[in-house]
């Protein structure tokens, strides 16, 4: 089951209080990485049908045992072991909590692979996206929100304001009018807030800052979260972190094209083609520095890389080579 239908079947975008994400930890520990005697099960039976915040925190839980074909089980395992080891220690809220799931994800596996694509920010999530897959949410304002592949937010609407939490990954807003009330609408990311001004704009987390493009309407910048704001208006693209925000150049790539199912590209780099099409299957498509240069356009589905990567070598002389599960490189076919 995904994360979001579970939450659906647990009471939708309910608020899941910490102590029931804590408890849900520490019975996964018990259950799935341990013996558990018949004892055991009972008392997690009673426990996780003695509230519906009960089940549903355990079916948030449950979200990381759901990437289990794409995650090694000893990284889900060392992950909720040392998140119950925080949760006995008495670990300060969650954050603290989804601070030791990372560590514990670097630890099991040291691999940034794997790590990049393991779902820690889900436990926070109201709504999330597994690895290619994207869904489109309605908000009660009107606003429509598409999630790309691996991605999460959370939702908070107030009386004074409209908030969205981009947790990971990529969304698409178009917001909407909010009548009567027109509260302000920010999306709140870990490299700064976004004012929305009547508008659709995408926003996009990478490792170290995020990247928005405006397509309609204006957006205000304020990185890091501070008083500095800067105004990003229709046709802009801008990058920004907690230091601030910069232009940012054109990637051959179009960024809004992903909410059709489709990347379109117009002369760009094979190198950063080949990284997009890598978000939307686990593991790495890795390019030949020889060809990282060669100019490609055209339009290539993101539910089917297999094919996009075989256009690519009939059109542009290129050999793919599988070398493990989760690892593609692509090569001069003459090499």
């Amino acid at each position: 089951m995904s994360v979001d239908r579970a939450l659906a079947s647990a009471g939708g975008n309910m608020c899941i209080p910490e102590d029931a994400v804590n408890a849900a930890i520490a019975w996964a520990v018990k259950l799935h990485f341990n013996a558990p005697s018949a004892e055991t099960r009972r008392a997690f039976d009673t426990w996780r049908e003695a509230a519906p915040a009960h089940a549903a925190a355990w079916q948030r839980v449950q979200a990381l045992a759901t990437d289990a074909g794409r995650t090694p089980n000893a990284l889900v395992a060392d992950t909720l072991r040392r998140a119950d080891a925080a949760t006995a220690a008495r670990a300060p809220g969650r954050r603290r909590m989804l601070a030791w799931l990372a560590a514990g994800g670097v630890a099991a596996l040291a691999g940034k692979v794997t790590y990049d694509r393991a779902p820690w920010q889900r436990l926070l999530a109201d709504v999330s996206t597994g690895v290619g897959d994207q869904r489109t949410l309605t908000l009660e304002d009107g606003t429509q929100i598409v999630l790309n592949t691996d991605s999460a937010i959370s939702t908070a609407f107030a009386r004074e304001q409209r908030e969205v939490v981009l947790r990971r990954g990529e969304v698409l807003v178009a917001t909407g009018a909010d009548v009567p009330a027109h509260r302000p609408f920010w999306v709140r990311t870990p490299y700064g807030s976004l004012q929305a001004l009547g508008t659709r704009f995408d926003v996009r987390l990478d490792d170290d800052g995020a990247r928005l493009s405006v397509q309609e309407g204006a957006v205000r910048v304020h990185p890091g979260g501070g008083d500095r704001a800067i105004l990003a208006e229709a046709g802009q693209r801008w990058r920004f972190d907690r230091a601030g925000a910069v232009p940012a150049p054109a990637s051959g790539l179009r960024d809004d094209s992903w909410a059709q199912g489709v990347i379109v590209a117009e002369d760009a780099r094979l190198d950063d083609l080949l990284a997009e099409l890598s978000r939307y299957r686990v593991g790495r498509i890795a390019c030949d520095p020889r060809i990282a240069a060669v100019k490609v356009s055209g339009i290539y589905q993101v539910h089917d890389t297999e094919e996009a990567l075989r256009f690519l070598a009939r059109t542009h002389a290129l050999r793919i080579t599988t070398r493990a599960r989760f690892w593609i490189s692509v090569e001069p076919a003459a090499a």
